[in-house]
């Protein structure tokens, strides 16, 4: 793979500026989310409301689990020493120990008849499983020997006491709060949701349900940008649509810094003489970088601006849907993740063969819209930044560095949607 961490400049630029490495983007971006979890507020939830959310502290066992020798399957109790023959053996049951019960101890030369969960009895040491038996009344046939200890989940083999069970940082999964559960703990503490404050730039915009005159377009940006931070568990304050205007868009900076955790744009971030935003920012704040060495996406604003409480964190995404999409999973998601306390922000990618040649090596980093077909990706015929279509056919986006061409067989590296919580 070549290397992503040189910053070309980019011809195009009105000031000739190079573009960021995406790899200097998302350490800047992390370092910002960072200062912003440190501050956050915690607050303890009933497990049933906790999903999603961030674990604040470690968690530890007051308990071991399992609190006791227990059978890991239906069968029969007995004390291996008893199992004389190796094919066959007649034991007396001497109890019945159901799940949730105690029972007494083995008479030695007898089994007890357990199931799975059961305690298992003082002078036992090997369960048979029952599928190895035959039941003949009050006697059992017991076929084959056994290891003493084979079919029992002995006391605190999964938790000890004192043991940290979950660590500050963990997204909580159904799985975590199955395991918070299973020592008896009710409430967790957890990150509050990150306030995310959005709006869309372009007198051109329009809401679905409006109709279109010549030259307008539905804003798709807003419901795409609503969803991901939903799928983050954002809390979201919607501006909606502002016009193309400086003053406007400064009204409607200053207004969701003042309400917000993060400040979230889409559009307006170009070098159009109709691109206010960042203009706006660097009249209310700071802009910390801008134009990233990606595509689609380039121009991508990160900055700050400033209130009476403080600095807001500002990202301005691009207007193309495409670049608003990839934009918000390559960086705003693992801000987001990070800003809300949680440790594992990265995405996992895969190297897959391509079923595709590109001869043609690109002068930024391009992440494309392709899915897995018979173990190998192949690529959505238009890669427009304007094509939204791309994204629901794919199923992951595939990541070609700059200055690298892919002949049909070549591994390349490709991100399932499902890593981005999609």
């Amino acid at each position: 793979m070549a290397n992503t961490d040189n910053n070309p400049t980019d011809q195009n630029c009105d000031i000739g500026q190079t573009l960021l490495s995406i790899d200097e983007t998302l350490k800047q971006l992390l370092e910002q989310a960072e200062r912003i979890a440190k501050s956050a507020k915690i607050t303890a939830l009933p497990l049933n409301k906790a999903l999603g959310r961030v674990l604040a502290t470690d968690l530890s066992s007051n308990i071991q689990v399992p609190p006791f020798d227990n059978s890991a399957m239906d069968g029969y109790a007995v004390n291996s020493s008893d199992l004389l023959d190796a094919h066959e053996n007649s034991l007396e049951v001497s109890q019945r120990i159901p799940a949730g019960s105690i029972g007494k101890p083995l008479i030695k030369g007898t089994a007890a008849r357990v199931f799975t969960g059961a305690p298992i009895p003082v002078g036992a040491d090997v369960v048979v499983m029952q599928e190895v038996c035959q039941r003949d009344n009050d006697t059992v046939k017991i076929m084959g020997s056994l290891t003493a200890g084979n079919n029992i989940r002995k006391a605190g083999e999964d938790i000890n006491q004192g043991d940290i069970i979950l660590q500050a940082g963990t997204k909580v999964r159904p799985q975590e709060l199955g395991l918070a559960a299973s020592v008896g703990i009710s409430k967790i503490p957890v990150y509050e949701p990150l306030k995310v404050a959005i709006f869309s730039t372009g007198d051109e915009l329009r809401e679905p349900d409006e109709p279109l005159e010549s030259g307008e377009i539905y804003n798709s940006n807003r419901y795409t940008i609503t969803g991901l931070l939903q799928s983050l568990g954002c809390t979201i304050i919607d501006l909606g649509i502002i016009e193309d205007s400086l003053k406007a868009t400064k009204s409607a900076l200053q207004k969701a810094a003042e309400q917000a955790d993060l400040v979230i744009t889409s559009g307006g971030v170009s070098v159009g003489e109709e691109d206010h935003i960042r203009v706006a920012v660097e009249a209310l704040g700071q802009l910390e970088l801008w134009r990233v060495n990606i595509k689609p996406g380039k121009p991508l604003a990160f900055g700050n601006i400033k209130t009476a409480q403080g600095d807001t964190v500002f990202l301005g995404m691009p207007g193309n849907p495409v670049s608003v999409f990839a934009t918000f999973c390559i960086f705003a998601r693992p801000f987001i993740l990070k800003a809300q306390g949680c440790n594992n922000t990265e995405a996992t990618e895969f190297q897959l063969p391509a079923n595709f040649t590109r001869s043609k090596a690109g002068s930024r980093n391009e992440y494309l819209r392709g899915r897995i077909e018979n173990g190998q990706i192949e690529l959505y015929p238009q890669q427009g930044s304007g094509v939204l279509s791309s994204t629901t056919w794919a199923n992951g986006l595939v990541f070609i560095p700059f200055d690298t061409t892919v002949t049909q067989g070549d591994n390349v590296a490709f991100i399932p949607f499902s890593e981005f919580g999609l």
